[in-house]
């Protein structure tokens, strides 16, 4: 009996599996730019918070960051953005996860952020300042005067950089009312679970003026300037390349007049540009 016919078969199925394990690999091999080259997608992860990033009564999404995204993701010739609202502390997980393929939520460089994920150069400085109770009949100016009275409690947003500043001069966890976005930061103060609110002066800006008169944001806040925000768009280590592709394209852009004008409804302006790099942030 022949054995051609069974060595043909054997020989088909080897290549079928050849070319199984070929379309595999060319597969895992795809970076993420190349597939949001090639599908025309991208999804950007965001948490609420104004003028950052945030989910309007209509339903969309806007804010500094993902209007920023838009405009340098356009120019690279992608036609969709997906936005993953993120509780603000579950952003950088999220990320690496896979749910989304780029954080744009004006998410300050920090040392210890960039030891998980990788920045684009900031598209923004900005410093902090105080939510208080109109009057501010605590007399807070400061993440000093929080921690020399440890009656006095103070809401921060879970996993941004103010919980480390408050911390590092002196405010006890005891002291620290930890919510899961600037909504509730006002929210707190107004029912009276917190004296204050710490956040960026623009954030604290916009919760003021929804808080009407029974809130104020101080104008006076005594900060270290190292603690001065540097907000940029965060990618996945792995995604070095297109971090470079978004990089290059903000360079082209930042400073132009159609930035300013894209960022200005959110409150910035030109003396929120800045030449610091990520690198430079990241060694700090």
């Amino acid at each position: 009996m022949s054995t051609a016919p069974l060595s043909l078969h054997r020989l088909g199925l080897a290549c079928t599996l050849l070319a199984g394990l070929a379309a595999s690999f060319a597969s895992q091999a795809e970076t993420t730019l190349e597939r949001i080259q090639s599908t025309g997608t991208v999804r950007i992860g965001y948490a609420n918070e104004a003028p950052f990033a945030y989910t309007e009564t209509s339903g969309k999404v806007t804010g500094e960051s993902p209007e920023i995204a838009t405009k340098v993701f356009t120019a690279m010739g992608v036609k969709k953005v997906e936005p993953v609202l993120t509780e603000w502390g579950a952003l950088i997980p999220g990320l690496r996860a896979g749910r989304f393929d780029v954080i744009a939520a004006g998410m300050y460089i920090t040392p210890p952020r960039c030891r998980q994920v990788i920045f684009t150069d900031p598209h923004y400085q900005i410093p902090d300042t105080l939510l208080v109770k109109r009057g501010n009949p605590k007399n807070l100016h400061s993440y000093a005067d929080v921690a020399k009275n440890p009656d006095v409690r103070l809401a921060i947003m879970s996993g941004t950089a103010e919980l480390g500043y408050a911390r590092a001069e002196g405010v006890s966890d005891e002291q620290i009312v930890q919510v899961p976005d600037t909504t509730a930061q006002l929210q707190a103060v107004r029912a009276g679970r917190a004296d204050a609110s710490v956040g960026t002066a623009l954030t604290m800006k916009g919760l003021a003026a929804k808080g009407g008169d029974s809130v104020e944001a101080i104008a006076d806040f005594k900060d270290d300037p190292a603690h001065i925000g540097y907000g940029a768009l965060a990618f996945r280590p792995e995604d070095k390349d297109l971090r470079d592709a978004v990089n290059q394209q903000l360079k082209k852009w930042l400073g132009s007049d159609e930035h300013l004008q894209t960022v200005k409804p959110f409150g910035f302006d030109k003396s929120n540009l800045t030449d610091k790099s990520a690198a430079e942030l990241c060694k700090q």
